[in-house]
């Protein structure tokens, strides 16, 4: 049912300028969600083939960037924040990397680089120098616990539970938080897909992953909330980007199975129906 969408991400391929949707200066981030880092994600949960040669070069597009530190440039310039690493980390997570022995210098390099609040920080000022700044990006936070998920560290280091307790303080708290400011306010609420930005399924979906968070009941009001929202055992989507809203797989209003999909994965993880 997706193959028209499939077939339209593989035809923009060089839309940025070089193949597998990167520019020709190596930028992996720009042209979301037509970016190489959304856009071989995005394949992959349509279904089409990780081992293909478009999800292959992808991954070796990012690669290419990945310093001797673990750190991975998405952008052909400027500083290297935590939220690029993390998210190239995601990606190539997602495209079934995680065990790959080059990403072993990118979890160091984020578990070093851990904020004293529990969550990850991104060290810039770009709307100003006011004391929200001084906490971690949550969304920062977020996409870093989607990397560790797929490793070993799961559950099994007490770093990733402050990560875990810094996000679930946010949901009681809500406030914008980090140089980024992340709220939690009324887009954060809507359902939405593709998982990408901080948002409330994105939130349910990585923290029930994590068993400190599936006991909590600041989690469980969380899943509660998505819960709430089924319609006939279904998720139905109220947000994407844009650019993608003609998309089988983003329609705006109607039920959606990818969406229903990570939703499942989440309940599943609780071991409720």
């Amino acid at each position: 049912m997706y193959q028209n969408d499939i077939e339209l991400i593989l035809s923009l391929r060089n839309i940025n300028g070089a193949d597998y949707w990167a520019t020709p200066d190596g930028a992996v981030a720009k042209g979301g969600p037509f970016s190489t880092l959304e856009a071989s994600n995005l394949l992959a949960d349509l279904g089409y083939p990780r081992s293909a040669p478009e999800l292959v070069g992808a991954a070796d597009a990012i690669f290419r960037n990945m310093k001797d530190d673990g750190r991975i440039r998405t952008f052909s310039s400027g500083t290297i924040y935590p939220c690029q690493t993390a998210s190239a980390a995601k990606a190539l997570c997602q495209l079934g990397y995680a065990d790959d022995d080059r990403l072993a210098r990118t979890y160091k390099y984020l578990l070093e680089s851990q904020h004293d609040d529990g969550g990850w920080r991104c060290n810039t000022s770009k709307y100003g120098k006011g004391p929200e700044t001084v906490y971690s990006n949550p969304g920062t936070t977020l996409t870093v616990l989607d990397v560790f998920r797929f490793t070993a560290f799961l559950n099994h280091d007490e770093r990733l539970d402050r990560a875990v307790e810094f996000l679930l303080s946010h949901w009681v708290t809500r406030k914008p938080l980090g140089p980024c400011h992340y709220g939690i306010g009324t887009l954060f609420m809507k359902i939405e897909y593709p998982l990408v930005r901080y948002n409330t399924l994105n939130y349910v979906h990585v923290l029930s992953f994590y068993d400190t968070a599936k006991r909590d009941k600041r989690f469980l009001d969380a899943f509660d909330v998505v819960k709430s929202k089924l319609v006939d055992d279904s998720i139905v989507l109220e947000n994407t980007n844009r650019k993608l809203k003609d998309f089988v797989s983003c329609t705006v209003d109607q039920k959606n199975d990818l969406a229903t999909m990570y939703f499942n994965a989440a309940r599943a993880n609780l071991g409720v129906p």
